[in-house]
C-alpha cells in the first residue's frame, strides 16, 4: 500500500514538473509593450517600513523623481511600529510618515490594512495605489508603466522584481537567478497565454475602486499571494508589466535567507490551506484553466514537502545495505528519462540568464553554488510544514544604503 501512495505522488509530482516546464516555454518569447497612453491616473505611492531609517531616505528620494506629474501622485510611508527614525526621516524628505502603533497585530499584511483605511479617509482620493517596501529602488517609467496598463483596463499589476544586490554574497546571487528565472520563465510565459499573473510583495499597483470593494484582507504571512488567490477566486487576473522594474534587497547571509524563506513557506502552507480546493472546484465547475494553474501554484509548497519526504524515502532505502522496500517510479521507465530531465532542469537557469542579458561570468559561475540555495528549499519546507501555525512576523534587517544609479550602472 505504501509503494501505492509512493508511485501516485511521484506520478503527480512528474506531471507538475512537466505542466511547469511546458508554460515555462512560453517564456522564451517577449514581446515590448509600448506606452499609449499619457498620464492621466492618479497615485498613492505606499511604502511599507518598520524600523528603516537606513534604507528609507533612498528610496523616497528616488520615488520623487519619477517621470511622471508630480501632481499625480502622493508619497505615504507606513511607519509600522518602528522605534526608530523611520518617520522623522520621512517628514524631512517632504513625504506623508503615517505611524501605526499596534503590537499585537504585527506585519506588513496588517499595515496595509490599517493604511488603506486611513487612505480612504483622507480627502484626496486616487484612481490607483502602489505598494513597495522601504528598502525597494524603482525605475522611473515606473508609474508610466501602471498608468498605461490601467487605461488599457486591468485592475491588479504586478512589476518586474530583480535583485539590487545580485553580486554581494552566493546566497544573494542565488536570489538574483532565481529572480531572473521567476520573472521570465514563470510571469512572462503566463502573461504571454493570457493567464493569472501572481504578486510578489512589492512593486504592486491596484485599482482603488476594487480594493474599496474587496477590502484588503490579505494578512497572512504571505499577503501577496493571498491576495492573488482572493483575485483569481473572484475572476480577477493580476497581469505583469514586464517593463516597470523594482529592485529589491536580499539577504547577504545564508541565516537570514533560510528565516525570510522559512516565512515565506509557512504563509504558503495557510494559502494553500484556504485556496486549493475552492480554487479547485471552481476550475471544475467553471471549466477555467486559470484557476486550475492558480490551485496548483497554491499547492506548490506542498508538492515540494511531499517531494522531499519521497526522494529521502527511496535515497535511505537505497543506501541502507539490504533488499530495497520501496520503489522508485523510473524503475519502470527508461533510463534516459532521468538523464533528459535533469539535464532540461539544469539548462533552464543558464537559458535565461542569457535570455535576461547577464553579462557578468560571476554569475555563471553562482549557478554551481545555487544548487546547494535550491536544495535547501526542501528541508526550510519540511522545517515550514510543521511550524506552519506560527503567525509571528519576523522582520529582515536592511543596512546598506544603495541608490538607483549604482544599480542601473552595475547592469551596464
Amino acid at each position: 500500500m505504501i509503494n501505492v501512495v509512493l508511485i501516485a505522488l511521484q506520478v503527480f509530482l512528474a506531471f507538475v514538473g512537466v505542466y511547469q516546464f511546458g508554460l515555462a516555454l512560453f517564456g522564451i518569447v517577449r514581446k515590448r509593450k509600448e506606452l499609449k497612453h499619457k498620464p492621466q491616473k492618479s497615485f498613492a505611492v505606499l511604502v511599507a517600513a518598520h524600523n528603516e531609517e537606513a534604507v528609507v531616505g533612498a528610496l523616497i528620494e528616488n520615488l520623487k523623481n519619477f517621470d511622471y506629474p508630480k501632481e499625480l501622485y502622493d508619497i505615504f510611508v507606513i511607519c509600522d511600529n518602528c522605534t526608530d527614525g523611520t518617520a522623522d526621516i520621512a517628514r524631512e524628505h517632504g513625504v506623508i510618515a503615517c505611524e501605526r502603533n499596534n503590537p499585537h497585530l504585527r506585519g506588513k499584511g496588517h499595515a496595509i490594512e490599517w493604511m488603506l483605511k486611513e487612505l480612504w479617509a483622507r480627502p484626496r482620493q486616487y484612481d490607483a495605489v502602489v505598494m513597495f517596501d522601504a528598502d525597494n529602488l524603482v525605475k522611473t517609467d515606473f508609474l508610466q508603466h501602471m498608468n498605461n496598463d490601467l487605461c488599457d483596463g486591468h485592475q491588479v499589476i504586478q512589476a518586474y522584481l530583480d535583485t539590487k544586490n545580485p553580486d554581494d554574497s552566493w546566497v544573494t546571487a542565488s536570489y538574483g537567478i532565481t529572480y531572473w528565472y521567476c520573472n521570465r520563465l514563470w510571469q512572462l510565459s503566463r502573461r504571454n497565454l493570457n493567464m493569472a499573473n501572481f504578486l510578489g510583495g512589492t512593486g504592486m499597483c491596484f485599482e482603488s475602486s476594487l480594493l474599496k470593494e474587496m477590502g484588503w484582507g490579505a494578512t497572512s504571512l504571505v499577503e501577496d499571494l493571498e491576495f492573488s488567490m482572493r483575485c483569481i477566486k473572484r475572476g480577477i487576473h493580476p497581469v505583469l508589466n514586464y517593463e516597470a522594474k523594482v529592485y529589491d534587497e536580499k539577504p547577504i547571509s545564508f541565516k537570514a535567507s533560510a528565516r525570510q524563506r522559512l516565512r515565506w513557506m509557512q504563509g504558503h502552507f495557510t494559502v494553500a490551506r484556504h485556496y486549493f480546493f475552492p480554487l479547485i472546484w471552481a476550475s471544475i465547475k467553471e471549466r477555467s484553466f486559470i484557476k486550475f494553474d492558480a490551485a496548483i501554484y497554491s499547492a506548490s509548497v506542498y508538492t515540494t514537502f511531499f517531494g522531499f519526504i519521497a526522494t529521502a524515502m527511496i535515497w535511505i532505502d537505497n543506501i541502507i545495505p539490504a533488499e530495497n522496500v520501496f520503489v522508485s517510479i523510473y524503475q519502470y521507465l527508461p533510463s534516459w528519462i532521468a538523464v533528459v530531465a535533469i539535464s532540461l532542469a539544469a539548462l533552464m537557469f543558464p537559458l535565461v540568464m542569457m535570455l535576461e542579458r547577464v553579462k557578468s561570468w560571476k554569475m555563471y559561475a553562482h549557478l554551481i553554488s545555487m544548487i546547494f540555495f535550491q536544495l535547501s528549499w526542501l528541508p526550510i519546507t519540511f522545517y515550514a510544514f510543521f511550524t506552519q501555525n506560527n503567525k509571528q512576523w519576523s522582520h529582515t534587517q536592511h543596512t546598506r544604503v544603495i541608490r538607483l544609479e549604482e544599480v542601473q550602472s552595475k547592469q551596464v
